[in-house]
């Protein structure tokens, strides 16, 4: 019988037990806002990041297509100490043209996700799951695109900017942004989740958001915001400002550096190293630091 790890003694067997990129939560707004715990100090936290699991998609390069995911849900279900909850920062499904396949996908990517043994699981979408007719299939299976949640004193945004073909976050939702925004105090900890890269990245391989810089502009007055998000399936940290942006790698294949090769094609397989490229991200919330530590968890053979 294989019995359950620990949390940091699964990181040191993977080979990644050490931090990777440390964000500021921000001291100045930690007394009003971070939770408070029973001895007094404040509540740390930490939760999992998985992106881009396209599932659907099958052939090269990824021979393992309709194992990657199920086996990421089950190194999450490995750890003793389960996080206090789970994002999906989109791209859940593989696009399709057909409404039936795409609900089909959905559905099937809700049954293996719904083996996760931490429930309380954040969903948004990607480009593949919802361009192609505005979210209306994501949103039969998992609710609003954008919306907000707290979470021990930290202020959780997800941004859709996705949903509309163009690549905008559209003035709706930066006027709803800008209203959810009004009611922070100017030293709140937010955190925004989205799925396509807010700033420049590479617009030339759809690696942008065409008002993301708007959206940027609107958090720019809030001294501790850090963005997490997908798309370019591979780890990538970028400073706008004060804000720091961090992608997450994919579940399903690798893509190259941006501008590296003439297309945005995905990386060969390696039959020697299955898995590399691939992974999710353990996000550790730590108060009393006034930090995030990010450490990044491979795909793995079960």
């Amino acid at each position: 019988m294989r019995h359950p790890i620990d949390r940091r003694e699964f990181l040191r067997l993977a080979g990644l037990g050490g931090v990777v990129f440390a964000s500021s939560l921000g001291t100045a707004g930690c007394a009003g806002t971070m939770s408070t715990a029973k001895d007094g100090g404040y509540d740390d936290f930490y939760f999992v990041q998985l992106s881009d699991s396209h599932w659907g998609f099958e052939g090269p390069p990824n021979p393992d297509a309709k194992g990657t995911l199920k086996k990421a849900v089950a190194a999450v279900n490995s750890l003793s100490e389960p996080p206090d909850f789970i994002v999906f920062t989109g791209d859940l499904t593989h696009t399709t043209d057909d409404p039936k396949v795409r609900r089909q996908r959905l559905a099937q990517f809700k049954e293996i996700v719904g083996e996760l043994k931490v429930k309380d699981v954040r969903f948004m979408p990607g480009e593949n799951d919802a361009s192609l007719d505005r979210g209306e299939a994501y949103q039969e299976f998992f609710g609003k695109t954008y919306y907000t949640f707290d979470h021990k004193g930290v202020h959780f945004i997800a941004v859709d900017n996705v949903s509309d073909p163009r690549a905008l976050i559209g003035d709706e939702q930066l006027q709803w942004l800008a209203a959810d925004l009004k009611q922070q105090p100017q030293d709140a900890n937010i955190v925004v989740l989205t799925h396509r890269p807010l700033f420049d990245l590479y617009p030339q391989w759809d690696w942008a958001t065409r008002d993301g810089a708007k959206a940027i502009d609107l958090l720019m007055p809030h001294s501790n915001v850090t963005v997490f998000y997908g798309h370019i399936h591979q780890e990538h940290h970028k400073m706008t400002g004060h804000i720091a942006h961090h992608a997450a790698k994919g579940l399903m294949f690798p893509l190259p550096v941006a501008g590296s090769q003439p297309q945005r094609t995905p990386l060969p397989w390696d039959p020697a190293q299955p898995y590399r490229g691939l992974g999710f991200r353990d996000i550790e919330a730590e108060a009393k630091k006034a930090e995030f530590k990010l450490t990044e968890l491979p795909v793995q053979k079960a």
